[in-house]
């Protein structure tokens, strides 16, 4: 039961996120919105969650990973519905309340797996980031059709439902997980991470990762339609790269965790990432489809295999708890100036070419970060 629940709310921290990407050439048509602001959609939740992830472990000391969680859910469901209304200040309130949601269930799913499923520490990675994956493509899919009938405030507020059931089925678990005394003070912790270079090289890598990731989320359509494609075709895109992330979700972890060291996991990653965005950049005509594929797989691989890190370069749940936290804060706010900055550097050039050389900078300092959180040590 305490796996189906993880899954089930792992699935409900995307769907917020990636419906917003399909679903930009409407918003911008209704609200008048330049892509800048535009990117503030996907860059608001990160900001979020880098500043509430590391005040996550205060939170779960008062109402326990269960109840945190419950609350987590009930938030979620609270702000997706509000885009919904018909006012441009609810569509951003609601994306930053939900934002701040999205950070709990982010920092305390590594925690619960290392509680819980120590032994299948990169199995159960693999799932519940795979089910991530599977929420953000069956909401990049479905973004529009949900458009053409609700329009796009009610296909963006329509996913509050799966945030409610999931709130209704997570409720036993709140009594079921108990709750353990800390055994140090929250600022000890914080202090003692911060002066780790293993936590930062984690934490840096998933905030590299992210940042790619949310681009990609957010501008991989409107850079597919700029050339000539349809929304249609471009939301599929995204959803066709969304469902590659399950594939590599579910398989980097899991290889990655039978290793000792994942420093050649990395440098595959690494690789397989520059195939894709050379792809991106010279858009040959016909490999759309492969290099979106490619991308779709490197990015789904890389955030499992920084999941990953989480569980197996900490102790215990605690600390696997506090490492979350503090790699996610760090992390998230590094990947908060991902879209809004590659939409600005369009807006001003009035071409992609620019913005997409940012990220073989973003992959060149991925690789670093992650050949030093790859080596076989603790925090």
């Amino acid at each position: 039961m305490l796996l189906a629940g993880i899954l089930l709310i792992a699935i409900n921290l995307r769907p917020a996120l990636s419906s917003v990407g399909p679903l930009v050439e409407p918003i911008q048509q209704s609200t008048g919105l330049p892509n800048s602001l535009i990117g503030l959609l996907t860059t608001l939740p990160l900001v979020a969650f880098g500043i509430v992830s590391t005040l996550t472990p205060l939170l779960t000391r008062r109402l326990g990973i269960g109840g945190t969680l419950l609350g987590a859910m009930v938030l979620l469901a609270i702000g997706t519905a509000m885009r919904s209304v018909s006012s441009v200040f609810t569509l951003y309130l609601g994306t930053l309340l939900l934002g701040v949601a999205i950070a709990f269930g982010n920092v305390l799913l590594p925690s619960l797996t290392k509680r819980n499923f120590a032994s299948r520490g990169g199995a159960v990675t693999s799932l519940y980031s795979a089910t991530m994956g599977l929420g953000a493509t069956i909401a990049a899919g479905a973004s529009v059709p949900l458009a053409d009938g609700l329009g796009w405030r009610g296909s963006l507020g329509s996913w509050a439902v799966l945030s409610l059931f999931a709130a209704v089925v997570w409720i036993p678990q709140v009594s079921r997980l108990t709750r353990s005394e800390p055994n140090r003070s929250f600022i000890r912790a914080m202090k003692d991470l911060g002066a780790s270079k293993l936590a930062w090289q984690v934490a840096l890598f998933m905030g590299l990762q992210s940042l790619t990731f949310y681009v990609v989320l957010a501008w991989l359509p409107a850079i597919l339609t700029f050339r000539g494609y349809t929304p249609s075709f471009s939301g599929w895109m995204l959803s066709l790269s969304q469902f590659m992330g399950i594939l590599g979700s579910l398989i980097i972890p899991t290889i990655a965790g039978a290793m000792r060291e994942q420093r050649g996991v990395v440098w595959f990653l690494t690789i397989a990432e520059a195939f894709s965005l050379v792809g991106m950049l010279i858009a040959p005509n016909g490999l759309t489809v492969v290099w979106v594929s490619v991308i779709g797989f490197v990015l789904g691989g890389s955030f499992g295999l920084a999941l990953l890190f989480l569980v197996i370069r900490s102790h215990d749940a605690e600390s696997a708890t506090e490492l979350s936290g503090m790699a996610q804060s760090v992390g998230y706010l590094v990947a908060a100036t991902g879209p809004t900055l590659f939409g600005l550097i369009f807006d001003y050039t009035g071409a992609w070419t620019w913005s997409i050389t940012m990220l073989f900078l973003v992959a060149a300092l991925k690789l670093a970060m992650g050949l030093g959180a790859g080596v076989a040590k603790s925090v």
